[in-house]
């Protein structure tokens, strides 16, 4: 029996603050709709562990997901739901 791999919420990129480049754009750029959803993900640097919002945002008339948050003050770490 073939098993089939689940997406999960996969670390993309960290940035400051107005300074992050997500989906080929400056994400800060663009109006973030909260899905009212979150996920539990992991700094990649320390593995500490965080509750991150889920967000749509659309983009070339294209909506994308992405879930993001602060790691510290004005240091934004960005998730993607990914196989």
């Amino acid at each position: 029996m073939k098993m089939l791999k689940s997406k999960t919420w996969q670390h993309e990129t960290t940035g400051t603050d107005g300074n992050v480049i997500l989906f080929g754009v400056n994400i800060f750029d663009y109006e973030w709709k909260d899905t009212h959803k979150s996920v539990k993900v992991c700094d990649p640097l320390y593995g500490q562990e965080y509750k991150f919002s889920i967000y749509t945002v659309a983009i070339n008339g294209q909506e994308q997901e992405f879930a993001a948050g602060e790691f510290s003050n004005c240091v934004w770490g960005f998730y993607l739901l990914k196989y």
